[in-house]
């Protein structure tokens, strides 16, 4: 059966991807065949298309959708063909009409969420997830602790400001604009600081008495790196989750002393998600979140499938809020 999807022969600029013809078989075992209703956007698909995240080629793009199971591959048990599902899932390939996949990070979409919000809120949600509820400092977090989210405008950021809310943490939000700064606060965020007109670590010890905060969530990196372990209280956690600025330089362990004894990780949705019972834990909670209205998915921007080298120079040139999605 022919469908389309978007597909890059070489890596580089938004130019490169291009909407074409391909087939789509049967589902082999543990594997389903779906049907898209909507793709999601993330920055994650820039880092594939420019190379910074090599795939074998030539690629496929996007990690993240939801649509209508039309089959399923020996095996599988915990979807059938006829269920509404989401996912964010290793291979890459969402941007596609349909397409062929392994089944064990797709998840069964309740009914209450349409596909758009589960298109968009997948890899972002399950993210925020992983970040506010596994990827914790020394003794964990508690009501009333500080933490400092950046990008807290952005499709993770919106969703990280309203679950930090209903923990009970006071998150600290850093934006570029006075507009995205305002978007933070309305969603949960504590305090927002402006990044180009603020210095954000100063900032953030003024609003924390001089202790900093106990972790810091970073997706920038090489902008922020240095700013973020000098927002750190002693013993606090930099989790570095994504590069958006550029990779983080090789640093000097010895930094880590000097800082107060703090840690440092790198962690990656798909460690998390890399058994269905571990997706399918972190996937209830997020549902539950979402279903109860605490977290509202903001879908910013609609583009159609063919429209996607539109979609990437937006994202890259950060005039997105919240969440976009591709219409196939």
């Amino acid at each position: 059966m022919n469908e389309k999807a978007v597909v890059i022969d070489a890596p580089g600029g938004p130019e490169q991807m291009k909407l074409v013809d391909v087939e789509v078989g049967a589902p082999g075992p543990g594997e389903i065949r779906i049907r898209h209703e909507a793709c999601g956007l993330n920055y994650i698909d820039v880092y594939h298309r420019n190379g910074s995240y090599p795939l074998p080629l030539p690629a496929r793009l996007g990690m993240e959708g939801a649509g209508v199971v039309e089959a399923v591959g020996e095996g599988v048990t915990h979807l059938k063909a006829g269920d509404r599902a989401a996912y964010a899932s290793q291979p890459p390939g969402a941007y596609a009409t349909a397409r062929v996949m392994p089944a064990k990070a797709v998840l069964k979409l309740p009914d209450a969420i349409d596909f758009e919000t589960g298109a968009a809120m997948m890899l972002k949600g399950l993210t925020v997830q992983y970040l506010l509820r596994k990827t914790l400092p020394q003794g964990g977090l508690r009501a009333g602790d500080f933490v400092l989210f950046h990008a807290a405008a952005g499709g993770v950021g919106l969703i990280a400001c309203q679950w930090a809310r209903a923990l009970g943490l006071q998150l600290i939000g850093t934006a570029g604009s006075a507009e995205k700064c305002q978007l933070a606060l309305q969603s949960g965020a504590a305090h927002a600081i402006n990044y180009r007109s603020e210095d954000f670590a100063a900032r953030v010890r003024d609003i924390t008495g001089g202790r900093g905060v106990k972790v810091v969530y970073d997706s920038v990196g090489a902008d922020t790196w240095e700013g973020s372990l000098n927002c750190l209280a002693p013993f606090g956690l930099l989790a570095s989750f994504g590069a958006a600025s550029g990779p983080v330089a090789p640093i000097n362990i010895g930094t880590l002393a000097a800082k107060g004894s703090v840690y440092v990780t790198r962690p990656t949705l798909f460690t998390h998600i890399a058994t269905q019972e571990a997706a399918q834990a972190m996937g209830d909670e997020l549902f539950g979140m979402v279903s109860s209205g605490q977290v509202k998915i903001r879908i910013d921007k609609r583009y159609a499938l063919a429209e996607v080298a539109e979609a990437h120079r937006d994202l890259e040139a950060r005039r997105l809020t919240g969440s976009a999605i591709l219409r196939p």
